[in-house]
């Protein structure tokens, strides 16, 4: 064992408390490290919660632009399979391909309703019925009919 010696000083009674404050503060810093290992310090928290927020910002704009790239592709997607339906009706129809996107509806039965009307509107019928007796090729008309027809020839030459 090592001899008492009295401290007789306050330098020297300094020095003894210093070392021993030292020897604590070392043990103490050591548990304390010990128990939160594995924990980060606050500066490092809010680091990392600003990288996540920046990642959560840029994930959320990716998924956006790629709703928006959606959207876009189903609208011309529905486009292309609406033409489909109407070329395929105005070919069943009888109605020239130029006439398919002048169907108009918002189902197929309702384009080939207006198929149907359309068509008889472009079909030939049968020609109008002459105006007067000398259009038919018939010979001429008497009376008063045959009289005024040759009025109308004479005037026309």
């Amino acid at each position: 064992m090592s001899e008492f010696k009295t401290i007789e000083t306050q330098e020297e009674l300094d020095a003894i408390i210093k070392d021993r404050l030292a020897r604590n503060t070392k043990t103490v810093t050591a548990e304390v490290t010990k128990q939160y290992e594995g924990y980060i310090s606050p500066d490092d928290a809010a680091k990392s919660k600003k990288a996540l927020e920046d990642k959560i910002t840029e994930l959320k704009a990716q998924i956006t632009e790629k709703d928006t790239s959606i959207a876009d592709l189903t609208a011309k997607n529905t486009a292309y399979e609406t033409t489909a339906v109407k070329v395929k009706i105005a070919r069943e129809e009888g109605l020239p391909y130029e006439l398919a996107d002048r169907l108009s509806g918002t189902n197929e039965e309702e384009f080939r309703a207006d198929a149907k009307a359309l068509s008889k509107l472009i079909t030939p019928q049968e020609p109008p019925a002459p105006m007067f007796n000398g259009e038919s090729g018939k010979s001429n008309p008497t009376g008063t009919d045959g009289a005024l027809l040759s009025v109308l020839n004479e005037l026309s030459k």
